[in-house]
């Protein structure tokens, strides 16, 4: 997405500390194609940072020193033998920063277009105008943005997500499979929390791990997540968001750039407890035949005795030729122990 293609696989040391009162300790920084992660030595993932919403903190010195925007106290530390990836971070940091709107004219728009409608007057059609109006001019690497302070706020109650070494390859290969190659980086596994999968704002999946582990066929997973990504695109997930939220969090986001943290914490607990929205079944199969993946062991994890998904089971569009491969063998094993075991 926004990383440089020669850096999708890069890997230094660094030196990371989760919060300012922390021992800082060394692990390994990998950059993704969104993402930079951070992992200790035995490969568990212990953090994931978005590159939009990554700041480095002294500029054209070494050490240098990175860190989220708006969290100056966990932060990472690369020496000046790690010339490579520093380029890498700030080449892809300075593309960013190309690409995106500046701040000022970007507020300004955002409070013309709100006092705008304010303008126009206070009636009943209002609240529900703001929250289009956000949705629209919302940019994508402030959704990406409220995406990880959304997930840093589920993992404070599912603890951090899953990662092995061995099963980040395996993860990629299988979003990549159902999503696309773009979204490579757009599954979170969390061990618990998650009845199956959800969504989040900017492109975020999150998956049950015991979609991995229970099932010794992976296209149960991926039609799971199939599902869900139609799932997002029935309705702007920013835009469920802000409807929980309501009318001040919406005038807040749009007039300063930010959410409570309060709304963060009341949405995350909303999001993980709320029924899933079901997916029209002719919209699910012609997904499924677009990616040419098997319905049918889909269909049978929701009902096993397919009765309630009968459609799914009968329309099957590779009911006769089987899916085309979602993982191999190997990969499949390497993902089901992703969680450590």
């Amino acid at each position: 997405m926004t990383a440089l293609k020669e850096y999708q696989r890069l890997e230094s040391t660094a030196l990371w500390r989760p919060e300012p009162d922390a021992q800082r300790r060394e692990v390994i920084l990998s950059m993704g194609d969104a993402t930079l992660t951070v992992s200790d030595v035995s490969g568990r993932a212990l953090s994931h940072w978005s590159m939009a919403a990554v700041v480095r903190a002294n500029k054209g010195r070494n050490p240098a020193l990175y860190h989220p925007d708006g969290d100056p106290g966990e932060t990472l530390e690369l020496a000046e033998d790690e010339a490579t990836m520093i380029d890498a971070i700030d080449r892809v940091l300075r593309d960013i920063e190309r690409r995106r709107p500046k701040p000022g004219k970007l507020r300004m728009r955002m409070v013309i277009g709100t006092a705008a409608i304010v303008a126009a007057g206070a009636l009943l059609w209002l609240p529900g105008a703001l929250l289009d109006h956000a949705e629209r001019v919302v940019p994508r690497a402030k959704r990406v943005e409220i995406g990880q302070a959304l997930l840093g706020q589920i993992t404070r109650v599912s603890g951090r997500p899953c990662g092995t070494g061995e099963a980040t390859r395996p993860l990629r290969h299988l979003a990549a499979r159902v999503l696309g190659e773009s979204r490579r980086n757009d599954l979170v596994v969390l061990r618990d929390g998650v009845r199956d999968t959800a969504h989040l704002p900017g492109g975020l999946i999150l998956v049950s791990s015991d979609l991995l582990e229970d099932y010794e066929d992976p296209d149960v997973a991926a039609g799971y997540i199939l599902a869900e990504s139609l799932r997002a695109k029935q309705s702007d997930p920013l835009g469920d968001l802000l409807r929980h939220a309501g009318l001040w969090s919406s005038l807040k986001l749009l007039t300063t750039g930010t959410l409570p943290r309060g709304t963060l914490e009341s949405y995350a607990e909303t999001l993980l407890t709320r029924p899933q929205v079901p997916v029209p079944e002719d919209e699910l199969l012609a997904a499924f035949a677009k990616i040419e993946l098997r319905s049918s062991p889909y269909a049978y994890a929701h009902d096993i005795t397919g009765e309630t998904v009968l459609p799914l089971v009968e329309g099957d569009p590779r009911a006769a030729e089987g899916s085309v491969q979602v993982l191999s063998d190997a990969d499949w094993v390497r993902l089901q122990g992703i969680c450590g075991g």
